[in-house]
């Protein structure tokens, strides 16, 4: 902080070589403080010692080298009051003494508290916008009507939920309405010019598109530190429009809505497009329109069975089947799930269909059970005993589950290894004994 030189000090202290006040003169609020009191008495005693533990040598130091200095100090006035004062030291001699001017930073510490007390409340303030913010977005994407911000400037789409994309195909970036008829784009800007000057405006039907359908139309003003927005909200127009469409009770969409296993459809970056309840309260999301449009590794992350190695082995193979691996979920869950995949056709699927099964519900079935039946029975015609039998079985189980981790992570041993809680070393004398290297 750059200060005046020819400010006037609040404090003037005269004193000798030892470090003994002479004389002591206040101005300005201090000049009722009686600083007569401090005369003959040794300048430390009347600072904030266990505040500032180094003024006594600073104090020292400059009796004997006669230097000049400056430094912060609380100083104990006659009154009682501690204030924080910044002091300047002029030395008149080794044996003449030196005076001290001190400067009051009460203001300066007032101030700091000030700011720091503004940018706790500042810090406060962002803590409830992001809250709002979370809200909003919240009741945007689950709002059932279709909704768009538009930037007023330009008419580009800066945000669209989940109805305005599914039926009308609105996303954020293009011009709203570009195909809009000529005869419903008069309406059309004679109502953002009565959203200008009033706010809002009342709805109106309109053909947002070439197609005959017609859409009432709500629209409002957002301002905000980035600009000027509109925000519209568009329903069908007319009763058969609002109706939903019959649905057989039969149909394959109300069963796959209820199955008790997850269902999602992905696109080809992992992009879920449908979901059905049971992947919603698998990942702890409320709603559909919380999870449509997310990539699904937001939920499918696990090292070595995450989103990656899916789209991987349905690139390769053209559907997985029983893969396992771990679902998170948005409140901090993690439910072991088995996944079996699909494409929508045999040569380049645009989509995969995945349905995934919670497999705490069930104990988990080893892939080969019914082959390890079979063995089973074999030992047993053989004669062999309930111990011996106890042990080749686990042996059998116990290859079946290396081959198919293998096989799960491209022959990656490292992987494999950690995913089945071996260490390395144990899982290559595993292969030695069961000769496994060799497939």
């Amino acid at each position: 902080m750059i200060r005046n030189p020819f400010a006037r000090p609040d404090i003037t202290l005269t004193l000798d070589k030892v470090g003994v006040i002479r004389d002591a003169v206040p101005s300005g609020e201090l000049a009722e403080e009686g600083l007569d009191a401090w005369r003959g008495r040794p300048w430390s005693e009347v600072l904030d010692i266990k505040a500032n533990g180094d003024v006594p040598k600073l104090i020292a130091d400059m009796r004997k080298s006669g230097a000049s200095s400056c430094f912060t100090a609380n100083q104990v006035l006659p009154s009682g009051r501690e204030l924080p004062f910044e002091f300047t030291t002029i030395s008149l001699g080794k044996e003449a003494g030196f005076v001290a001017i001190g400067r009051s930073l009460q203001a300066v510490a007032e101030l700091q508290s000030r700011v720091k007390s503004a940018q706790e409340e500042r810090e406060k303030d962002y803590w409830k916008f992001r809250e709002l913010e979370t809200h909003y977005k919240m009741f945007f994407d689950a709002s059932s009507d279709a909704t768009v911000v538009v930037r007023v400037s330009n008419l580009r789409i800066v945000e669209a939920n989940v109805a305005a994309t599914k039926a009308l195909g609105l996303l954020p970036g293009p011009e709203l309405f570009p195909t809009m008829p000529s005869t419903d784009r008069k309406a059309f800007e004679s109502l953002l010019e009565k959203v200008r000057n009033h706010g809002r405006a009342p709805a109106i039907a309109l053909r947002l598109t070439e197609a005959k359908d017609l859409w009432s139309l709500r629209a409002s003003l957002m301002t905000t530190e980035s600009g000027a927005f509109y925000l519209f909200q568009m329903t069908p127009f007319g009763a058969a429009a609002l109706a939903p469409p019959i649905a057989h009770p039969a149909s394959v969409e109300s069963f796959i809505k209820r199955l008790p296993d997850g269902f999602i459809i992905v696109d080809r970056e992992g992009v879920v497009q449908f979901a059905n309840d049971t992947f919603l309260d698998l990942t702890q999301t409320g709603v559909e329109a919380a999870v449509t449009g997310q990539n699904l590794k937001r939920w499918l992350s696990q090292p070595g069975a995450d989103l990656t190695v899916l789209l991987s082995l349905l690139e390769r193979h053209g559907s997985v089947r029983l893969m396992t691996t771990m679902l998170s979920g948005e409140l901090g869950s993690n439910t072991p799930v088995e996944i079996s995949a699909v494409g929508d056709k045999i040569a380049q699927p645009e989509f995969f269909g995945l349905v995934i099964r919670d497999t705490t519900i069930r104990p988990q079935e080893s892939p080969g059970a019914q082959d390890e039946g079979a063995s089973t029975v074999a030992a047993l015609s053989e004669g062999l005993s309930l111990g011996e039998l106890v042990k080749a079985s686990k042996s059998e189980i116990e290859q079946k589950n290396i081959l198919a981790m293998l096989e799960l992570c491209h022959g990656n041993k490292a992987a494999t290894a950690k995913r089945l809680g071996f260490s390395r070393q144990s899982l290559h004398s595993k292969l030695k004994r069961y000769h496994l290297n060799e497939k």
